[in-house]
């Protein structure tokens, strides 16, 4: 399949344990506009990949974190990209019972549990903050 530079599907992932966060820092920030910062973990969707699917995927070759039962999509966004190609971000949790140690694998210069009442300040997140908004509409969707 060739590149589309029409669309982009993506897909994150917000690891919650204990109160906290899973984030990550990428090798290659060329694939993420040149951003560098914390993210969720995350990737573009594969050919006729199903999002939650994704998810999983995402989990195993970024963390090598296992999800029992499939990570559950918390929010759907759409938006244009800064490359002007329409964004479409499938958001999933999966929780997992405590913190665990994570590897960093595929693509990861970092990951850190962070607590979500002390989140990184929105300067250090990608985006200007793009994980931060979403781990807060999220949170808003599931007290509903």
């Amino acid at each position: 399949m060739e590149d589309c530079n029409v669309h982009s599907l993506i897909c994150d992932v917000a690891v919650l344990a204990e109160g906290n966060v899973l984030m990550v820092k990428y090798e290659d920030m060329a694939k993420y506009d040149g951003e560098a910062g914390w993210f969720l973990p995350d990737d573009v969707l594969r050919e006729l990949e199903h999002p939650t699917r994704a998810a999983a995927r995402i989990l195993k070759e970024q963390l090598g974190l296992e999800v029992g039962d499939e990570p559950r999509l918390g929010l759907i966004e759409s938006f244009r990209g800064n490359d002007g190609s329409w964004h479409l971000s499938f958001h999933h949790v999966a929780e997992f019972a405590s913190v665990t140690e994570i590897r960093s694998e595929k693509g990861v210069a970092a990951a850190q549990w962070f607590p979500l009442d002390a989140l990184p300040p929105r300067s250090e997140v990608a985006h200007n903050g793009w994980s931060l908004g979403v781990l807060k509409k999220m949170a808003g969707t599931a007290a509903r």
